[in-house]
């Protein structure tokens, strides 16, 4: 990651420590420039004129899909076309929730056969059971569209790697939906990081998501796939047809459907896959379950030259601390959520304290006093709110997912770099498919620099 050569110096309001206001240049368009890497080789090539209207489709508008549909309706210039679903309960409620935005669409079961007669479509969006999203994401590329997939890529490696592969063959975009790339709460921290330096040297990190009791998905009464169709796809009942996330055919399990956000923020944090994991998980609350209903990791980087080690876990029996992430140095250390309620930083005792850090207003945290993490009060010289913050603040209330979204038809339209291109997602989905083995395994696995190579 580029060292940010764009960004004024921090300013402060005399309430509140905030975001620098110069962050980048234009949140809906594009990530900072400072969090911007260059295009890997063999990029997609796009478009360098704005395109008006962009027709997709939607494969796999389960209950992640339509969110990512909801999103998308939020956005100018997005028009659906088609949807696509192996149940016809999800066809029809999707088709309903887009006639209600006037965007009549043709519905699909196969989507091969979508594919085959939508000739017109710009781009999909993957938000299927993981084990379909590499076959779907490189049929979709090869028959000319971009693609936005729901992470994980793929519940297995070299399945992942095809999806980057093809990426580079088609020339198509390919953004793995990591949300938090496209956060600007995230792109705040880590401002604070490579160029306030208030961390010092990191040395340790955390993160958990923590989700209370589980309990079996069912659906409507009537509405079963027929078996021969639940057979045609892939799956041999409607219980694990619907609670795919828990068997091993279908997805990577927890660390895959939690953990795969967080795991992504280490390595993006750190600027480097882990180069070791140690693991402990089981299934030892829900008997039937074939996935590990929770996992503790430990992992190591290799950071300048200096190890960095953290935990990692991921719990589905309790919710207690839900869901974030902390790095931890020998100058302070920061905490960030997507949990908007979340979020602060605090500073060794014995760091040198800065400016803006007595001007800032306090909050008490752990028997210490911390500033939380706040975009938008930046000062302007002359001591309004200034400007570029104010928009800021305004794109920072957007969902995450509608931001990551607009940065991926951007891209589209305006050649703006992925904020989760391939190449970034198969790093994470290797990170926690290895993790997974290790629990298997029960032996601290060594990762090698070409496993992350694509």
């Amino acid at each position: 990651m580029k060292t940010p050569s764009m960004l004024q110096d921090v300013r402060v309001s005399r309430r509140r420590f905030v975001q620098s206001a110069a962050v980048g240049a234009g949140l809906a368009l594009s990530r900072p420039a400072w969090a911007q890497d260059a295009a890997p080789e063999g990029a997609a090539e796009v478009p360098a004129e704005k395109v008006d209207e962009l027709r997709i489709a939607i494969i796999g508008p389960g209950s992640q899909g339509r969110n990512l549909v909801t999103n998308c309706l939020k956005i100018p210039g997005i028009r659906f076309a088609a949807v696509c679903d192996i149940w016809p309960y999800h066809q029809k409620y999707c088709a309903n929730l887009l006639k209600k935005y006037d965007q009549e669409v043709t519905v699909y079961s196969d989507y091969q056969e979508m594919l085959a007669k939508e000739k017109d479509l710009d781009a999909a969006i993957v938000a299927t059971p993981d084990w379909m999203h590499a076959e779907q994401s490189i049929a979709c590329m090869k028959a000319g569209l971009h693609v936005y997939c729901e992470k994980e890529m793929s519940n297995t490696i070299e399945s992942a790697r095809q999806m980057v592969q093809t990426a580079r063959e088609t020339k198509k975009l390919l953004q793995i939906g990591h949300q938090r790339r496209s956060n600007p709460r995230y792109w705040h921290a880590i401002k604070l990081i490579e160029k306030d330096k208030v961390l010092g040297r990191i040395t340790h990190f955390y993160g958990q998501w923590n989700r209370g009791k589980r309990y079996e998905i069912g659906w409507p009464d009537g509405q079963d796939l027929v078996e021969a169709d639940l057979k045609k796809y892939g799956y041999d009942t409607m219980e694990r047809f619907r609670n795919w996330r828990w068997c091993r055919k279908f997805s990577g399990g927890a660390l895959a459907d939690l953990g795969s956000h967080q795991i992504d923020v280490f390595n993006w944090i750190l600027k480097t896959p882990p180069k070791s994991v140690l693991a402990a998980g089981g299934a030892d609350y829900y008997k039937n379950s074939e996935w590990y209903d929770h996992v503790m990791a430990i992992y190591e980087y290799d950071v300048a030259g200096s190890t960095v080690r953290g935990v990692y876990q991921v719990l589905n029996t309790t919710s207690f601390g839900n869901f974030y992430e902390v790095f931890m140095g020998d100058e302070g250390s920061i905490e960030m959520s997507e949990d908007t309620r979340r979020g602060q930083m605090l500073r060794e005792p014995e760091a040198k304290r800065r400016e803006w850090e007595d001007m800032s207003e306090k909050i008490e945290s752990m028997g210490r006093d911390a500033i939380e993490l706040k975009i938008g009060e930046t000062l302007a010289p002359d001591g309004t709110k200034d400007a570029e913050g104010q928009r800021l603040l305004e794109e920072s209330k957007k969902p995450v997912h509608q931001l990551h979204l607009e940065n991926f038809f951007s891209a589209i339209r305006n050649g703006t770099p992925l904020s989760c291109p391939p190449e970034v997602g198969f790093e994470t989905c290797v990170s926690v498919l290895m993790a997974n083995d290790a629990v298997a395994s029960g032996a601290r696995l060594n990762f090698k620099p070409e496993m992350f190579k694509a």
